[in-house]
């Protein structure tokens, strides 16, 4: 117990020096908000500044769509639940029986023109296309295996050449993903259970003579390549991602995620999956998600995000300093199916108006706003623009944005330069606002304020009966070593949720103005047969040992002890797994009482 403490605490003051928040109630501390999420280098600049990418997920298991011999993997009754990607794996199907959906490969309806406009209209700048996935099927004319789509199928012809024509064409970017380390086909790599003899044979040889080959020709027959996304390094050693160092450094501006070895580190960018979290310690990221539940097309998968919410998702990605890739899922002849392209055409009428709030812009200098998001750009002259996405409209005619001390200059309506008066006050900037929103999605409001950005620290104050309300959503996230941890899910009625990691925790900032002894409880959600939760200020610290409360979507209020606070001021509340009996919890919120 007193190590997680200590850990804890260690953390907590590494944190401290890196982040700076905004005030709500308490001290009036002056400072300059980072810009965080953007890191400007001569190898990431454009790409931070981009924002928004597709991600392309396209090859043979197309051709089953999820269903094989009467099983259905987008059925969660089925045992095989899975992405339509992973379907030879999931199904074990073998080797020879999985070569024969080549044979019905043939796209004839491809235009990667089509796809490419798509993309550019919905606002993206750049592409990630899957050249070879887990099932070792390459989307390219390789000379290193035969299974291939030039070779294999009766199409007969490399499919990333003309998308990647097509890019430089209508002036968007390409990147490459490419699974380096799974290959159900390819013999030594069926990673994660072999289930067939044909998968049989030597890691080491898959790498030299497969692996790095071909990672070769894309770096090298292609053209600048924007990044290589690799993906699930299991087996991945130091030795053997070391053997790609060589290969990497015929394009020297790559990028690459954090993907290559076992040990998830090292790249220029993290790689949060369906879902958005921010990477700790300043580290770029690229929160990739996908449309419906599976990255390559699943027939029955009909399980369609709204167009709103991955609206949303952009904006919570950028206003969190991220990129974030988009996918879709073409189908075996070469299709992007319907319904995503009606997400694509909504996202293109939503940033005709709205993209000068999302591109090159820097993370939110505010800890949390109960109407939406932030966005904040640099302006030429010196100022700084503030961009106020709101989703939900406040019910009066004002709307608070806390803590700015800048001077306004001006506000306005981004989507109509409808003028939007407001005054600075001691708390930050009031705005009068119109009484309705004039975009149910995302009204955006751009602020002027002048010189750079400065605000105040973010501690939020007591209730007026001197209990304290920690909301998931203003919670600060710590994810030590994990780029799927502990994250915020359910825009309606948030949690934090995927806390799988046992050192992840969260903290809150709290102004305290009567030091005592304060009841903890806690909203949660469980599974866990006994899990064990920690709370702590300074040092002082209470555990308790929770059960299930009947599953992830069934919230109880769990009494977790009381917990002295000695002193009046600024004070930081954490919430922790005890790393040795831990199971995950989701929670909604923590209530302070005296």
């Amino acid at each position: 117990m007193k190590r997680l403490i200590a850990y804890i605490m260690l953390a907590l003051s590494l944190a401290a020096c890196k982040k700076q928040n905004v005030k709500d109630t308490g001290p009036t501390t002056v400072v300059t908000p980072p810009v965080t999420g953007i890191i400007d280098t001569s190898r990431t600049s454009w790409w931070q500044k981009a924002k928004f990418g597709m991600f392309i997920h396209w090859g043979v298991y197309s051709v089953p769509a999820g269903i094989y011999n009467g099983v259905d993997i987008s059925d969660p009754g089925s045992g095989h639940y899975g992405s339509g990607e992973w379907i030879m794996h999931n199904l074990q199907i073998p080797v020879a029986s999985y070569k024969e959906f080549a044979k019905q490969f043939n796209p004839t309806a491809y235009n990667p023109e089509e796809w490419v406009q798509l993309a550019k209209d919905a606002g993206m700048k750049y592409i990630v296309f899957t050249a070879k996935h887990h099932d070792g099927f390459a989307m390219y004319d390789t000379k290193y295996s035969d299974w291939n789509v030039v070779k294999a199928t009766p199409y007969g012809k490399d499919v990333l050449r003309p998308l990647v024509d097509a890019c430089r064409k209508y002036g968007l970017k390409i990147g490459i993903y490419y699974s380096q380390a799974n290959d159900w086909i390819n013999k030594g790599a069926a990673n994660g259970g072999f289930w067939d003899v044909a998968q049989n044979g030597s890691m080491d040889d898959y790498i030299d003579k497969i692996a790095i080959p071909q990672v070769r020709e894309l770096l090298s027959n292609y053209g600048d390549v924007l990044e290589i996304w690799w993906d699930i390094p299991d087996e991945m050693t130091t030795a053997r991602a070391a053997k790609f160092s060589p290969v990497l450094a015929l394009q020297p501006r790559t990028l690459t995620n954090n993907r290559l070895n076992q040990n998830w580190t090292g790249g220029d960018f993290d790689t949060p999956e369906q879902n958005i979290t921010a990477s700790s310690g300043g580290r770029p990221w690229e929160s990739c998600m996908t449309m419906n539940d599976s990255w390559g097309y699943t027939k029955n998968d009909k399980n369609f995000k709204s167009s709103s919410t991955i609206i949303r998702n952009l904006i919570k990605v950028a206003s969190l300093g991220g990129n974030y890739l988009l996918n879709v899922g073409p189908d075996a002849n070469g299709k992007i199916p319907q319904p995503e392209i009606s997400i694509l055409k909504d996202l293109a009428g939503w940033m005709r108006i709205n993209s000068e709030s999302i591109y090159d812009t820097y993370a939110s200098p505010f800890k949390f706003t109960p109407w939406g998001n932030a966005t904040t750009k640099l302006t030429a002259d010196g100022n700084t623009n503030i961009y106020l996405h709101i989703f939900n409209w406040p019910g009066g005619e004002k709307l608070h944005v806390p803590g700015v001390k800048n001077q306004l200059l001006s506000a306005s309506m981004l989507a109509n330069g409808k003028s939007v008066n407001g005054i600075n006050d001691d708390t930050g900037i009031t705005l009068d606002i119109p009484v309705g929103p004039v975009d149910n999605i995302s009204s955006v409001i751009k602020m002027v304020v002048k010189g750079k950005l400065q605000v105040e620290v973010y501690e939020q104050g007591p209730e007026a009966n001197g209990s304290f309300i920690l909301s998931a959503a203003a919670a600060d996230l710590h994810n030590p070593n994990g780029w799927d941890d502990i994250h915020v899910e359910n825009e309606g009625n948030p949690n934090l949720g995927y806390w799988t990691n046992p050192w992840a925790y969260a903290t809150w900032k709290i102004a305290v103005k009567t030091p005592g002894i304060y009841k903890v409880q806690a909203e949660i959600a469980t599974e866990a047969g006994a899990t064990v939760m920690v709370a702590s200020v300074n040092g002082e610290a209470v555990q308790k040992t929770l059960t299930s409360t009947g599953g992830y979507g069934s919230y109880r209020l769990v009494t977790l002890g009381n917990l002295k606070i000695a002193n009046s001021g600024s004070v930081t509340f954490t919430l922790a797994p005890d790393p040795g009996n831990w199971q995950p919890v989701n929670v909604r919120k923590v209530i302070l009482t005296p």
